[in-house]
């Protein structure tokens, strides 16, 4: 495959891709603002509390073996069935862990509904086996069309149900069977719109291939994972199922756009960084452009929604979910710094040094472990607050090993992030006062005024000041838009 070849099929995995979060999570965000209006803080936090398990439980299945089989060189039929297999017997045990500890989370949290809802919830975890190879093999032959097809579909399929239920008054229930059906219907519409399947081939000398580079991965994500919903177990226990649900919610919006346009700009570097993974200097240019292009986007919609946090709640969610508005612009703040902890990490994947991987994590949890020993002593507000300082110093952690592997330290690193980050300050600043001096609008139309304000002033200075990624961007979907339509013809 020549460079144009690859630069185009990269392009066009990032425009699928972009598609697929950006609309399976648009379809998933209407569900939850239905869902959200439909429910109460409360219930919303009993369905948070398991979802952490769930969520920790997942981490065995899906982490590790995917990005492995992503990362290796030549990955074959093999790789992906026994992986597939392994995986699948993997959920087993785990499921049965889940079922026997069901009952004493129950007792935990004092509420007694939890036992069942584990129970019904972990079946998730079948479908998510097969679903992590799937998706490997999507991000390895960057085929994102079919992986958008089928997130859409699973999405406004799951959708449906639980706002169905909703209605009929099953309360918790309609957000476990959301989560239940989105699963079992992207792994169904998986298999007819990505072209692999699982064949009848395992080979333990395979698995112990990929075992030796996924351990790694799995032993960092577990101990990320486990940290990171650290704060929501304890919130609910300290706390109230209410405020964890707040929490939650709060953490949703700036959460799905951190993770979803930042990974899915990753996602597709991904296997391009593995592509040119003996070239060093090449790898570095592509890790500094993720970092430009990815805070280019993700910056200015974070801080924009750190202006617009009030206005949006009472619009989408109503007065009984205000409290949430802290959290949201905490959390906005937090999120800031997933460019450069992605883009890092994904480079040392790259270039197969999962043992970097795995002892970041350790230093970084480490730092976690204090930041929340110190927030405990303080209101919740302020132990969250913690945290996005802390998330702030992991940077420095994330990019240390790249100065050496790569020759781009932290400060270089943050000069590339400096100009969207000022651009985007000073339009989450113009559009906060636009929302006070617009106070007499009904709320639906202040906030779009407040939306097409932050807009119009990022654009401007973005092309005033000439920002590199601004003219990636627009080049980039002339260039796209022109090659489809060529295709087409």
């Amino acid at each position: 495959m020549t460079e144009k070849d690859m630069k185009h099929k990269v392009a066009k995995g990032l425009f699928w891709k972009l598609l697929e979060n950006g609309g399976a999570q648009a379809v998933q965000f209407v569900v939850a603002i239905l869902l959200a209006r439909l429910l109460t803080p409360a219930e919303y936090g009993v369905v948070g509390i398991i979802m952490i398990f769930i969520t920790i439980a997942n981490v065995f299945v899906q982490s590790g073996f995917s990005t492995a089989l992503v990362q290796k060189k030549h990955a074959d039929a093999s790789d992906f069935s026994s992986v597939c297999y392994f995986e699948l017997v993997l959920s087993v045990g785990l499921y049965g862990i889940l079922y026997l500890a069901a009952p004493h989370i129950a007792a935990f949290y004092e509420i007694a509904e939890l036992k069942e809802i584990v129970r019904v919830l972990a079946i998730v975890l079948f479908p998510g086996a097969v679903i992590s190879v799937q998706t490997a093999y999507v991000s390895r032959n960057l085929e994102f069309k079919g992986l958008f097809l089928s997130t859409l579909a699973a999405s406004l399929i799951s959708g449906a149900v639980s706002i169905g239920m909703a209605m009929a008054g099953f309360g918790v229930w309609a957000m476990v069977g959301q989560q239940i059906i989105y699963y079992f219907a992207l792994m169904i519409v998986l298999f007819f719109t990505v072209s692999w399947r699982p064949e009848k081939l395992f080979s333990f000398e395979k698995l112990r291939s990929l075992f030796a580079f996924g351990w790694k991965l799995l032993c960092a994500s577990l101990l990320d994972t486990v940290f990171n919903n650290l704060y929501g177990l304890l919130i609910g226990k300290i706390y109230n199922e209410e405020l964890l649900g707040s929490y939650n919610r709060g953490e949703q919006f700036p959460k799905l756009i951190a993770t979803n346009l930042g990974a899915a700009i990753q996602a597709v570097l991904l296997p391009a960084f593995s592509a040119k993974q003996d070239d060093m200097k090449e790898v570095k240019s592509m890790v500094r452009k993720a970092i430009q292009l990815s805070s280019f986007v993700v910056l200015p919609m974070l801080l924009g929604l750190f202006a617009v946090a009030d206005t949006l709640v009472l619009v989408l969610l109503g007065e009984q979910w205000l409290v949430c508005v802290p959290f949201l612009r905490i959390t906005c703040i937090t999120y800031c710094f997933w460019p450069i902890h992605i883009t890092n990490l994904q480079a040392i994947n790259a270039v197969g040094r999962s043992d970097i991987f795995l002892k970041l994590e350790v230093v970084k949890k480490g730092l976690s472990v204090i930041a929340l020993l110190i927030g405990m002593q303080f209101n919740v507000y302020i132990m969250v607050s913690i945290k996005a300082f802390q998330d702030f110093l992991c940077t420095f952690v994330n990019a240390a090993p790249n100065k050496k592997l790569l020759g781009y330290s932290i400060f270089d690193q943050w000069k590339d992030v400096a100009p969207p980050a000022l651009l985007s300050v000073v339009m989450c600043a113009t559009v906060m006062m636009a929302g006070k001096w617009l106070v007499f609008l009904p709320l639906l139309v202040r906030l779009m005024v407040q939306i097409l304000v932050g807009v119009a002033v990022y654009a401007v200075l973005a092309g005033v000041f000439r920002l590199e990624s601004f003219r990636f961007c627009l080049d980039g979907l002339r260039a796209m838009t022109g090659r489809e339509r060529k295709e087409a013809r």
